[in-house]
């Protein structure tokens, strides 16, 4: 029995574009499916990558970033409206007023630099996401270092993300899922907090070099549970759980950070 798109999940995802297919749009659309969902997308730039670096980034102009957002919400709708890559504080300031027109929960993902180093976001757009996005995020999904450049502490450790999480919930945050990919040791630990209480996700790190589009991925797949009425803590829950099993399953492509296997809960049913 076919189910209506609305109960599916729909996601607008506003974000960059991977030639590689490994992280950007490429890897939201992918995640959303294998989930269960319905992705649709407003491109804000179209990059020149592999698994080996960015090598070129090509800025989609704002009024056709805007017009892609608003053909999507004007006829199919959207129940989740997921952020990646924007770019500068022109796009950025474009965006959150395409979020407070649409009204609709945001997951954020405060894409500031690729995973082969290569910046995805102009230093100067740095107090446009502060002011603008953070306070609109239903969800934030930062690792260290974005969590760091966006409350000025450091962010070194576990306590380090519980303290930066707070500072993010104190400057608006719905929600605050905190990365520790960048934090050392054998266990990876990422924490869910939240203005009631704090949720922790821990699994053994996996040592590989097949990462890229980590994060994407996982903002991507807690939008998918989200639009899909799941509650916050399961739809982390579930895509955590996702991702994790996507970087073990990663099909080892590409001579650099390679992509995961976005795709395996398909293969497994």
């Amino acid at each position: 029995m076919s189910l209506p798109v609305s109960t599916r999940g729909r996601v607008l995802i506003i974000a960059g574009s991977d030639s590689g297919g490994g992280a950007g749009v490429q890897a939201d659309i992918k995640a959303v499916t294998a989930l269960g969902g319905y992705a649709a997308t407003a491109i804000t730039a179209i990059t020149v990558q592999n698994t080996l670096g960015v090598f070129a980034v090509h800025p989609i102009p704002v009024e056709v970033i805007t017009a892609q957002a608003r053909a999507v919400l004007d006829d199919i709708g959207a129940d989740v409206i997921k952020t990646g890559m924007l770019g500068d504080a022109r796009v950025v300031e474009a965006v959150a007023a395409l979020l407070a027109e649409a009204g609709l929960p945001a997951v954020i993902d405060p894409v500031m630099v690729a995973k082969g180093g290569a910046s995805l976001l102009d230093p100067r757009a740095m107090d446009a996401v502060r002011a603008r996005l953070v306070p609109q995020a239903a969800l934030l999904t930062p690792n260290a270092p974005e969590a760091a450049a966006l409350t000025g502490l450091e962010v070194l450790t576990t306590d380090d993300l519980r303290r930066a999480g707070e500072a993010l919930l104190a400057m608006g945050a719905g929600a605050v899922l905190m990365k520790g990919g960048h934090v050392g040791g054998p266990i990876l630990t990422d924490i869910l907090i939240t203005p009631a209480d704090e949720t922790t996700f821990s699994g053994p790190r996996i040592e590989t070099r097949h990462t890229h589009g980590t994060g994407c991925t996982l903002a991507s797949a807690c939008a998918a549970g989200l639009a899909q009425g799941l509650k916050l803590d399961a739809a982390v829950a579930r895509a955590w759980s996702y991702v994790a099993e996507a970087i073990r399953l990663a099909p080892g492509l590409g001579a650099g950070h390679g992509p995961l296997d976005h795709a395996w809960p398909l293969r497994r049913e």
